[in-house]
């Protein structure tokens, strides 16, 4: 056997193995990914009856402050609000959420929350629409399947960041098999040819082998994308990769806690001078800290479904003193790149097109364990049949006496 077979042979064992061992992992992973991708638009539809509200004309929103007082109380003294999203639209609702209080010893996502609570609030009357469980949400046990597998965070992350990792290497591996010995070769292995080949292994593998090699650009993408949030030396590496071996952090900021005595959270002037300065604005995200000397948060988003896009604010959250800002275009390339990395990984990047774009990948992705555990099974059973055929007639009597067969 040639060196070159041999190290193909090779490859191949381990692009079987590895895809054996995390197929069932990168299964699950891609086919609840398909679902998220369109989870603006899915909760847009399901979701409307507390999305969206009634806008009276004639009729202002209430302050922020006094809504957020509300909302507060409603949650209780022990669950003080840390996050508001404000949409721009006039008929939508706004969203409270409480601190969430979570159990880090639980083995799997049902006991992991202690409390988490999302709040709708309708900005015109103060009427909390609903109060939702987020446990139970649909899209939020999506996503927890889809990043730890509803187990206990750290084993689960680990285990789908692994099995990512895995599939990277399958990836490569696989266009490397992939990879014709001719220029002749080359029409069988980008065109499915099934008049030619009728037999359903052939289809399968066609199936296993075509969208493999058109999608393996974008499943590529998607799968170090994903990594980022598996392995935190993933993510630093790549920044410090594309920052040209540098590393830079800015000096973080924080507020004034000689100014606590001050009562009132001047959050309606903060809001008031972001709409102001920034009138195409689509989103409105405020983060209000548990820590003293922390500063409030807010981000102001130019596409409500585009996560890179936006402003970031940081006020004293005691006088309201603007601390720091920071736009998309002041960030260096390791932070763009971060900040772009989810709108990346789902498709977001480029809109509806893009959405479409990582929809189907995740699919092909999803068929990929299928159809290659197929080849697989198919394999074993033709080398099965013919171990069969060598072995003498009156053996296989003998054999099939002694073992009941």
């Amino acid at each position: 056997m040639q060196k070159s077979q041999r190290l193909k042979k090779t490859i191949g064992q381990i692009h079987l193995w590895l895809g054996l061992g995390s197929g069932l992992v990168v299964f699950i992973i891609a086919l609840t990914g398909c679902i998220y991708v369109f989870e603006d638009e899915l909760k847009s539809f399901f979701y409307r009856d507390k999305i969206y509200v009634n806008a009276p004309a004639g009729i202002s929103k209430k302050p922020l402050s006094m809504l957020l007082e509300i909302a507060a109380q409603e949650a209780g003294k022990d669950h003080p609000i840390q996050q508001i999203e404000i949409p721009a639209e006039e008929n939508r609702s706004y969203l409270f959420r409480p601190v969430v209080k979570r159990n880090p010893e639980a083995l799997t996502y049902f006991g992991d929350y202690e409390y988490y609570r999302v709040l709708y609030l309708d900005p015109y009357t103060g009427r909390i629409i609903e109060n939702e469980n987020a446990e139970f949400e649909f899209f939020n046990i999506v996503l927890r399947l889809h990043r730890n597998l509803l187990l206990n965070r750290n084993v689960g992350q680990y285990i789908v960041g692994t099995s990512v990792l895995l599939f990277v290497i399958l990836l490569i591996t696989g266009i490397v098999l992939w990879w014709p010995k001719n220029i002749a070769a080359i029409k069988q292995r980008i065109a499915f040819l099934w008049k030619e080949n009728t037999k359903w292994k052939r289809k399968n593998y066609d199936l296993h082998n075509v969208l493999g090699f058109y999608s393996f650009f974008f499943a590529l993408t998607i799968a170090l994308t994903g990594l980022t949030w598996s392995f935190d030396w993933f993510d630093h590496s790549v920044q410090w990769a594309v920052n040209g071996g540098k590393s830079k952090k800015a000096k973080p900021v924080f507020s004034d806690t000689t100014q606590a005595v001050v009562q009132q959270l001047p959050i309606d002037r903060m809001l008031d001078s972001l709409a102001k300065q920034n009138p195409g604005a689509k989103l409105f995200s405020v983060n209000i800290p548990k820590e003293k000397k922390a500063t409030l948060n807010i981000s102001v988003y130019a596409n409500e479904h585009l996560n890179y896009n936006r402003k970031q604010f940081q006020y004293d959250r005691y006088s309201g003193k603007l601390l720091r800002s920071t736009a998309f275009n002041e960030k260096n390339t390791g932070e763009k790149l971060k900040a772009m990395n989810y709108d990346i990984h789902t498709g977001r990047i480029l809109s509806l097109p893009g959405k479409f774009l990582a929809f189907f990948v995740s699919l092909v992705i999803a068929s990929l364990p299928v159809t290659g555990f197929c080849v697989w099974y198919g394999k074993r059973v033709k080398q099965r049949a013919v171990k069969k055929e060598l072995i003498p007639e009156e053996h296989r009597l003998v054999i099939s006496q002694e073992t009941g067969a």
